[in-house]
C-alpha cells in the first residue's frame, strides 16, 4: 500500500511560481507512473502531468510551456515546477501513483493563483 503526501501549494499572485512535491511510501515507485491531476470548484479531476516509468512525460495542453513535472525514483519523489501561474490554475492538487490496476491518491494540496 503507497501513501502519498504533497506539500508546497499555497497563494501566489499571477505569473508568479511554485513547486509541489509529492512523498511515496510503502514501495518503491521507479516501476509506477507518477502523475498530478487538478480538481477546480464546479469542475471534473484533470490529468496535469504525467511522468512514466521509461522517463516520458505528458501534460495537458494548457500547462505545456509552463508546468515541469520530474521524480527523484532515490527519494520517491516527484514535483511539479509551476511557472507562469494563471488564475486559472486555481485548483486542488493530486498526486497519484499507478500502475496496471493499481492506483493511490494523496490527500491534495490547494493552489491559488490570485492578485
Amino acid at each position: 500500500q503507497v501513501q502519498l503526501v504533497e506539500s508546497g501549494g499555497g497563494l501566489v499572485q499571477p505569473g508568479g511560481s511554485l513547486r509541489l512535491s509529492c512523498a511515496a511510501s510503502g514501495s518503491i515507485v521507479i516501476f509506477y507512473t507518477m502523475a498530478w491531476y487538478r480538481q477546480a470548484p464546479g469542475k471534473q479531476r484533470e490529468l496535469v502531468a504525467a511522468s512514466h516509468r521509461f522517463g516520458t512525460t505528458n501534460y495537458t495542453d494548457s500547462v505545456k510551456g509552463r508546468f515541469t513535472i520530474s521524480r527523484d525514483n532515490a527519494k520517491n519523489t516527484v514535483y511539479l515546477q509551476m511557472n507562469s501561474l494563471k488564475p486559472e490554475d486555481t485548483a486542488v492538487y493530486y498526486c497519484n501513483i499507478n500502475r496496471g490496476s493499481y492506483s493511490a491518491w494523496g490527500q491534495g494540496t490547494q493552489v491559488t493563483v490570485s492578485s
